[in-house]
């Protein structure tokens, strides 16, 4: 099954042609890695598919329903984590968590088992009490990634999640997300300039002026666009050449294209 479809979707700002004919799906249970230089249409694509924003044309369904139909029903199965975070830097933690449970009907003893949830997940149970606007860079991440799965989505969207955060940080949000999925069957939807994040996923689409330009595994793309070396220093041309593969030349080596 299909969580996300998508089939033709236009987007223009003017004379730019942000999203431009865009179809591809996302299986049910996967990590999708959308990825494109920046202006490539990743961002316009999310608020089309959150209802942040009206496309031109096109169809997007996900979980088999309607956006044109039923914004509503689709919002309530998406978990969201922007790049800029859009959390309340007035409020505490706990309110900001809060106030977000209380939008998807949450409250009374399910709501505090929730935030509790959360709180252990992403470590932060120190910090609830804490103003926001106080927080570390990676502390407010982990809050709006926790602001996000509160309501336990079935598809969670990540754009650009992790850019500036250090290793530590990174890893323990990629390792909550990696459980996740494996206990509840959830659905990530992640950009990212990171590569090692991208080889992960099960499924790459690469973006450039709003166009598919290359989808497949990370596999599937590394052979098709590129391909496994090995660098050999301190030896001969002759010895290099004996291998019998191509060699290129580079400072103090050879480099020797190898079928895998």
């Amino acid at each position: 099954m299909n969580i996300i479809e998508i089939e033709h979707l236009h987007k223009r700002f003017g004379d730019v042609h942000a999203v431009n004919d865009l179809s591809f799906t996302v299986p049910q249970g996967a990590l999708f890695a959308f990825l494109g230089i920046n202006g490539a249409g990743k961002s316009t694509t999310i608020s089309i598919i959150c209802s942040q924003l009206q496309k031109d044309s096109g169809t997007v369904r996900v979980g088999g329903k309607d956006l044109d139909e039923d914004p509503v029903g689709i919002k309530g199965r998406l978990g969201v984590v922007f790049q800029s975070s859009v959390l309340d830097g007035a409020l505490t933690v706990e309110d900001n968590l809060r106030s977000r449970g209380a939008l998807y009907g949450l409250h009374g003893k399910a709501l505090k088992e929730r935030i509790e949830w959360v709180s252990g997940l992403l470590d932060l149970v120190s910090l609830r009490g804490r103003t926001v606007s106080k927080l570390s860079g990676g502390q407010r991440r982990r809050v709006d990634v926790a602001r996000a799965l509160l309501h336990r989505p079935e598809l969670l969207i990540l754009d650009e999640p992790t850019t500036g955060l250090d290793p530590q940080t990174r890893a323990m949000l990629w390792q909550v997300i990696s459980d996740l999925r494996k206990e509840r069957e959830m659905t990530v939807f992640l950009t990212t300039h990171y590569m090692e994040e991208a080889a992960d996923a099960d499924d790459v689409l690469i973006l450039d002026s709003g166009r598919a330009v290359a989808h497949g595994s990370p596999l599937e793309l590394k052979n098709q666009y590129t391909g496994d070396f090995i660098t050999l220093y301190g030896v001969s041309e002759e010895e290099a050449s004996s291998l019998g593969h191509p060699i290129q030349p580079i400072p103090g080596g050879y480099r020797v294209r190898v079928p895998d």
